[in-house]
């Protein structure tokens, strides 16, 4: 007989208020996780994950219901506790590492203060204790476990290290289970790898069990024992790691692992989308995906399809899985073909930005100088901090440069956007990464898309909104509802409806994608692609997710603390040879059962780089020595235009190179040479 489980779920039903009535949101789902073990949630937004997730805390808002099931941990069922008790578990013995470090720390608290409050609310001993507690904590996630480090506040720390705060403090009173919802979306992949290191290492030190709650199924394969699939409430399939991805039962799992985007695919095409989209207000009777699945019947419509053994450790809710074969692996959208010549667009020349003045003077950006052509997507990636966002900032005048011109068409912009002309500001139109924040939370969704409509052409119907929506695969009907009645990815979609609605030339997207689901990339992928051929729109595309750039660039500048690593053309930079940056930005993406090679839990301290050398002194696997530190790098050019700034040779560069499936470019007398590694 095996070990009782560290927490299971019970046929568990929950529904939210909406309007007269209540939406039906988690529907007799029933899992359970064992002791130590990783138990990973998927599916698109809006399923249920997070609503399940909280429930694990007996987290109950005001517009939410429990209808029916039941929680169990520590032989008491969690959705029948009061606030009182659950206050004693909460943090104790189930504790929680939030989606958005940002919003999840206290901004006026200083950091050790925050985990001395959860230590304290517990009755963890004196100060003394206290203290010496947090620097364990620190220490244990990788920060560093100094007095000065714990007296900062939260803003003057990077992303990584807000989410290793929250993670010391889930950890602070050794809980038995912890749930995290999310918890590396929108943080680069160096940092993303970091994060998924420390979690692995702190699960194998510590023997904690983990609900890990993702629409990242690369990353899920690299921590995951087991993985439950929802979709619209439901529990669809659950299979150990290994299992779901080399043999998927259910159709909706097959089109979630199809719609995974590959960085070692040279094709570079798109995976193909899930087919229609989910429609919270018109599920059948049966099966939910029925609408959206190739191998429906009529029966599967009106019959409700319940798990049932697919083997050892498996189940699934389809009874049609022992006669579905594997389809094809068919791409929807051809690839776009990368722009040579194109017109220019926008032209930034030598620009640089700096942040405060005087002795707090920081340069974000050194002497940028970069090209988008009319209709080219030009892609920028790099690690948090490394000014992608500030450059895009400044592109939309919401910073100004301390040096250096932005031209649109030939014209000289303004450095602020309020100097600029309507037009002007109709023509560059921004997609925040956080849709929380930049849309308004008082305003429908309707008014949302109507007020660019208004400002830029005094006009606005509910035929535009409803034709809107329906580019980023969004019922007409959202455009009554309210951001907090979205999901998360819904929101997003929302925010690039909104940037499309202006019909700019210049497009500047910042990690767009990061809080969609794989099944929805494909589909915004698709519209991007679709708008680059019908519109001719131009993209400043930054992302850290290099298999999407390696589908939608035409170009890809990679940024590490405000200079250029490395520039070319998609293909050139997905070949050897490599900026060492570039190359370790490579490996460290997480594919399918094919995980990055984890370089420990501890790679946030690095040496600060001499102004005077190269900006990745200190931090690089190749580093020659002290010109590394003393000299700026020269730039490195190939016949076909790949520039690379390093002190390396380019033959050098492409000798070192590891990364899987890369091909080798090289110049000597005799021409090019391409071989694969």
């Amino acid at each position: 007989m095996g070990a009782a489980p560290a927490i299971s779920v019970e046929g568990l039903s929950v529904s939210y208020r909406q309007g007269a009535g209540f939406l039906r949101v988690v529907d007799d789902v029933n899992f359970s996780v064992a002791p130590g073990e990783v138990f990973g949630l998927v599916g698109e937004s809006g399923c249920g994950k997070s609503t399940i997730a909280l429930q694990l805390l007996g987290y109950r808002p005001p517009a939410m219901r429990t209808d029916a099931g039941a929680i169990r941990f520590d032989g008491r069922d969690l959705l029948a506790l009061d606030r009182p008790e659950l206050d004693k578990i909460r943090g104790a013995r189930i504790a929680f590492v939030p989606q958005n470090p940002t919003t999840a720390l206290n901004p006026g608290m200083r950091v050790g203060a925050q985990i001395d409050e959860i230590l304290r609310a517990h009755g963890s001993g004196d100060p003394d204790k206290r203290l010496r507690r947090t620097l364990e904590l620190f220490r244990l996630v990788g920060l560093p476990a100094e007095i000065q480090f714990l007296r900062r506040f939260p803003h003057q720390l990077s992303g990584g290290q807000q989410q290793r705060v929250c993670i010391a403090m889930a950890l602070a009173c050794e809980p038995a289970f912890v749930v995290l919802d999310e918890p590396t979306t929108g943080l680069d992949v160096t940092t993303q790898e970091q994060i998924v290191a420390l979690l692995v290492d702190l699960r194998a030190r510590l023997k904690m069990s983990m609900l890990y709650v993702t629409h990242d199924l690369g990353l899920l394969s690299e921590i995951a024992d087991r993985i439950g699939v929802m979709y619209a409430g439901r529990m669809v399939e659950i299979a150990p790691t290994a299992e779901l991805f080399t043999d998927p039962k259910h159709p909706y799992t097959r089109g979630l692992i199809g719609s995974i985007p590959n960085i070692e695919d040279k094709s570079g095409l798109p995976a193909r989308p899930l087919r229609g989209l989910l429609q919270r207000h018109d599920l059948p009777k049966g099966c939910p995906f029925a609408p959206r699945c190739d191998w429906a019947l009529d029966r599967c419509f009106e019959e409700k399809q319940e798990l049932q053994r697919a083997g050892a450790d498996r189940e699934v809710a389809c009874w049609r899985w022992p006669e579905i074969s594997v389809p094809a692996d068919a791409r929807a959208v051809t690839q776009a073909a990368e722009v040579e010549h194109a017109e220019r667009l926008l032209a930034i020349g030598n620009v640089s930005v700096v942040y405060g003045s005087g002795r707090n003077a920081f340069l974000a950006l050194r002497e940028i100088s970069l090209d988008i052509g009319k209709g080219e997507t030009v892609a920028l990636v790099g690690e948090s901090g490394s000014g992608k966002s500030t450059l895009a900032r400044a592109v939309a005048g919401l910073i100004a440069p301390a040096e250096g011109e932005i031209r649109l068409s030939g014209k000289a912009l303004a450095g602020l956007v309020k100097d600029r002309t309507p037009q002007e500001r109709r023509l560059i139109q921004f997609v925040f990464q956080n849709p929380d924040a930049s849309l308004n939370p008082r305003a429908r969704i309707a008014k949302a898309l109507s007020r660019p409509l208004e400002f830029f052409f005094g006009r606005s119907s509910q035929a535009d909104v409803t034709a809107a929506l329906a580019d980023v695969r969004l019922d007409g009907k959202y455009a009554a509802r309210f951001p907090d009645e979205l999901s998360g990815g819904e929101r997003q979609r929302v925010a690039i409806a909104r940037g499309l609605i202006a019909e700019p030339t210049l497009l500047l997207c910042d990690e767009i994608l990061s809080a969609l689901d794989v099944s929805v990339q494909a589909s915004i992928l698709a519209l991007l692609q679709r708008l680059k051929a019908e519109r001719g729109i131009a993209m400043l595309f930054i992302s850290h997710d290099l298999a999407v750039v390696r589908m939608l660039a035409d170009r890809v500048c990679v940024l590490f603390r405000g200079d250029i690593m490395e520039i070319g053309r998609r293909d050139q930079i997905f070949a050897a040879p490599f900026h060492p940056y570039t190359h370790s930005l490579l490996e460290a993406v997480p594919t399918p059962l094919k995980p990055s090679p984890h370089r420990g839990p501890g790679r946030d301290a690095a040496k600060a780089p001499s102004a005077a050398g190269c900006a990745y002194a200190g931090r690089c696997a190749w580093q020659i020595g002290d010109i590394c530190e003393s000299e700026r790098p020269p730039w490195r050019e190939t016949d076909e235009g790949l520039r690379i700034r390093c002190h390396h040779s380019l033959d050098e560069l492409a000798r070192r190179a590891t990364w899987p499936g890369a091909t080798i470019t090289t110049n000597d007398n005799s021409g090019d040479r391409r071989a694969t590694i």
